[in-house]
């Protein structure tokens, strides 16, 4: 394994609860939700009444008419959020450093948006031919060509899509790639906009959306509430950004993934343990050294007791001394751009010594017996975090991430 560290020194993000990464934290640290009615749907339409929409997102703000006829709305948040990352990063591009950086994007679904709306036509109003740019909309990596394209960025560029483990699974090949010399720098995040009247009802036949709020760890938890949105982080070496002068955010130490071999949609204790203990190994630190956990806390009543117990095998008696909260509870599960929007607040959480709360939480689980910060924002000083993503398939990711005061 190649000894080059690998730093974040661009972050960018597009959320239901801020459009920039000042306003997304300002929102985390006073707990402030952005699940509310669907604007989006007429009401009536379907049994769960809330989500977590980016509210206010313009896009003629960001991109010319014509531009927005080529880039569904989920495409739109990958690019913004990446513009951001990219102009805080400080980036002077040379052809070299064009060609040596690398775009790994992640997202569940694609231009959902696009596809609804070409069925419509086809089966509600019976026309008998769709946009033309129907194909390059829907496609999951029209956010990391527009990116590639805008910057003139030749490197190894690609999309993820492993359901909501997505952008995490991006965010750690881009992390191998920097760490092992495959490149010399990465874009990396994801972005999902799925409010769209086919995805919600499928998701409506599967039972696992709250009628009301998200309420992960707590007692009366009744299900996710679903979100959108994208976020961007930029990765390079620790030398490189040194020599250059870069702000430096976090330091990225591990990655781990597994598979669970297990059910489709149930979730597997075993299987998520394996991921975090692969991202402990691949930072090569101990599990004893994790401070905080930003968990994938959908609210499920399977998700949130099993994750418990994964956390448990994981750690042994020191579970009973991290601190864990799930950030869903107040911007949603964004399905393939969660990771990449969790990645994030476990930056700025270790950045700023804030810790973000479990919003909405109310009564104490016995099953999931772990401290959760309810409600309230802690003033932490952490060394390590790990942000968690377990997606249906039994696909698990978790990244490892470090201070970078405790860094330098």
């Amino acid at each position: 394994m190649s000894n080059r560290r690998v730093v974040v020194t661009g972050i960018g993000v597009v959320s239901p609860i801020g459009q920039t990464a000042a306003e997304f934290f300002d929102a985390l640290t006073a707990g402030r939700s952005g699940i509310g009615p669907l604007q989006s749907m007429a009401p009536g339409l379907l049994r769960f009444p809330n989500g977590a929409e980016v509210r206010g997102f313009d896009a003629l703000q960001h991109f010319d008419e014509k531009e927005t006829g080529l880039l569904d709305r989920f495409a739109q948040f990958g690019v913004v959020s990446a513009r951001q990352a990219i102009q805080d990063a400080g980036i002077e591009w040379t052809p070299e450093l064009r060609e040596r950086t690398a775009i790994v994007t992640g997202s569940c679904v694609g231009g959902q948006s696009t596809e609804d709306e070409g069925f419509e036509v086809l089966y509600r109003r019976n026309a008998s031919r769709v946009n033309p740019f129907t194909i390059p909309r829907i496609m999951a990596n029209a956010g990391a060509s527009r990116i590639s394209l805008e910057y003139g960025i030749t490197g190894p560029t690609w999309t993820v899509s492993t359901a909501c483990s997505s952008s995490t699974h991006a965010l750690g090949q881009a992390f191998w790639m920097v760490r092992n010399g495959s490149a010399e720098m990465a874009v990396t995040g994801g972005s999902e906009a799925i409010f769209s009247l086919g995805f919600l009802k499928a998701w409506e036949a599967m039972r696992v959306v709250s009628p009301d709020t998200c309420r992960p760890f707590s007692k009366d938890r009744r299900g996710l509430i679903l979100g959108e949105g994208g976020a961007a982080l930029v990765l390079e070496t620790l030398d490189a950004a040194r020599a250059r002068g870069a702000k430096i955010h976090a330091e990225v130490v591990g990655f781990g993934m597994s598979s669970d071999a297990f059910h489709i949609t149930q979730p597997s204790a075993e299987g998520a343990a394996r991921a975090m203990r692969a991202a402990i190994c691949d930072a090569r630190i101990q599990p004893e050294q994790i401070g905080y956990i930003n968990a994938h806390g959908t609210g499920t009543t399977a998700n949130d007791a099993t994750e418990t117990a994964a956390i448990r095998t994981t750690f042994g008696e020191h579970a009973d001394r991290l601190t864990v909260s799930s950030t869903k509870s107040m911007h949603g599960h964004a399905l393939g751009a969660a990771g990449a929007i969790e990645a994030l607040a476990c930056i700025l959480a270790l950045e700023k010594g804030i810790l973000p709360p479990t919003a909405n939480y109310t009564e104490a689980d016995p099953s999931c017996d772990l401290d959760v910060i309810p409600n309230e924002a802690r003033r932490a000083e952490v060394e390590y975090a790990m942000s968690n993503s377990f997606a249906f398939g039994g696909l698990n990711a978790v990244v490892a991430l470090r201070a970078w005061r405790s860094a330098r």
